[in-house]
């Protein structure tokens, strides 16, 4: 009787992260380790724990700089010779442990079902939010690079005049939800509605403004569909071949840039802060059609009340993301009257004085001048920065900028980097200089 084979377990060894490879691409091997161990650190890197690990590579197959790779111990790496040496000699069979499949790039089970691109057109009292129609901008874009239409969603009372100019701004389709009880934004009757939109009609892509109102509307729609949600996005972009929405947006404190994807559920979505996108060509000749819903609720269901609505905007208050000209000041201001030599100039340019989060943790400038991260968005025809030294926080809020004047002592400060115009010297010298010479051109131009 033939001797029985002697068989031997391969080991499948655990992940280890090879730092010099990792790029920080935004925790894609903590979303797909099924037995969550995988933390990641302060820098973006992952922290694995090997003592738990299974070896399963579903880290190592997503990794997209192959910064992980499968470590064996000692004791393991013995086993492995072992079963190479008795396989060459066929005198034993090895019997590797089965690794758990993974199906890559799967979509998942009704996919096929989900087709378009939606924006949540925001509005108040039937004054639209200017971020809506610069999604519909990027969104007309995306759209045609997946070849399906761009649709719009507008609730409120007595809005149906927002649908054209909804088509105006790119729509193909315009799905309007119009009645009383929706004259005032109340969570509930909103995220009622257009979860009842998306289960109808099933878009792939949900795109929301990053207003108070779209935050809020957002969380509550994805926590109700299980979608996943990435909030306060800078860019946008499409993998045609995967169907899948490429969201970027600052993580870790502002300290990378990362690339988020919602691979498996669907719609996927996103808010995306006001003035990131260009704000389109309005075309009054466009053509689209207006699909009207009828929800089934009354006030009687809804559990909170609109009493009064209190206008938050104080006398002398600065709109700062509105501004087409903005001088912005930093720690190297040093003192807050120093503002008062941002402001003259800001004055002559017929613009407004901004501010980085360093002034206002110094107690220099009030919270809504700050422009950043925690702050605001901008979009000047020209954004001066004196004194910045332009940390990842402060220029994903205004890098977009038309036309961007770094004043600055610091010859390698990143500003400069994202500058098109750059002073390397004392502001206390070049702003009133700049403020002099506007001055006299001024006066040149009267006489």
């Amino acid at each position: 009787m033939e001797e029985e084979k002697k068989k031997i377990k391969k080991p499948l060894g655990v992940a280890r992260l090879l730092p010099a490879k990792c790029i920080a691409c935004g925790a894609r091997c903590q979303s797909v380790c099924a037995k969550h161990v995988i933390e990641m650190s302060e820098s973006g890197e992952p922290i694995i724990d090997a003592s738990r690990c299974t070896g399963c590579r579903r880290c190592i197959k997503v990794c997209p700089a192959e910064a992980l790779e499968i470590y064996y111990t000692p004791e393991q790496q013995k086993l492995l010779e072992e079963i190479a040496r008795m396989e060459a000699q066929g005198g034993g069979a090895a019997v590797a442990e089965p690794e758990e499949e993974v199906e890559e790039d799967a979509l998942p089970k009704g996919h096929g079902e989900y087709k378009g691109l939606w924006v949540f057109v925001e509005q108040v009292d039937g004054v639209p939010a200017a971020v809506s129609w610069e999604l519909l901008g990027v969104g007309s874009t995306l759209a045609r690079q997946l070849n399906v239409e761009t649709a719009a969603v507008i609730i409120g009372n007595k809005v149906e005049n927002l649908c054209y100019e909804a088509i105006a701004y790119g729509a193909d389709k315009v799905y309007l939800v119009d009645h009383p009880v929706y004259r005032y934004y109340r969570t509930g009757p909103y995220f009622r509605a257009v979860c009842s939109l998306v289960r109808k009609y099933k878009p792939e892509i949900m795109l929301v403004g990053a207003t108070g109102v779209g935050r809020d509307l957002a969380g509550a729609v994805a926590t109700e569909l299980r979608t996943g949600l990435t909030a306060d996005c800078t860019g946008l972009a499409v993998d045609s071949d995967r169907r899948l929405l490429m969201q970027t947006r600052p993580a870790f404190g502002g300290n990378i840039m990362a690339t988020i994807v919602t691979e498996k559920i669907w719609p996927q979505m996103s808010t995306v802060r006001p003035h990131t996108f260009h704000m389109p060509e309005k075309d009054p000749n466009r053509k689209g059609e207006i699909i009207h819903e009828v929800i089934d609720i009354s006030e009687d269901e809804i559990c909170t009340k609109v009493l009064e609505i209190i206008q938050g905007k104080t006398d002398g208050a600065v709109d700062v993301a509105g501004a087409d000209v903005i001088v912005s000041g930093g720690r190297g201001v040093q003192h807050p009257d120093n503002f008062k030599v941002l402001q003259e100039l800001a004055d002559e340019l017929g613009g407004v004085v901004a501010c980085s989060r360093a002034a206002v943790d110094a107690g220099w400038m009030p919270q809504e001048r700050q422009v950043g991260q925690t702050g605001k968005t901008v979009r000047p025809k020209i954004y001066i920065a004196c004194g910045i030294s332009g940390a990842i926080q402060h220029l994903v809020g205004m890098q977009n900028s038309d036309i961007i004047v770094a004043i600055n002592r610091d010859k390698n400060a990143p500003i400069f980097e994202v500058a098109h115009y750059g002073l390397v010297g004392d502001l206390f010298k070049i702003v009133p200089a700049l403020t002099r010479q506007l001055k006299e051109l001024r006066a040149q131009s009267k006489s």
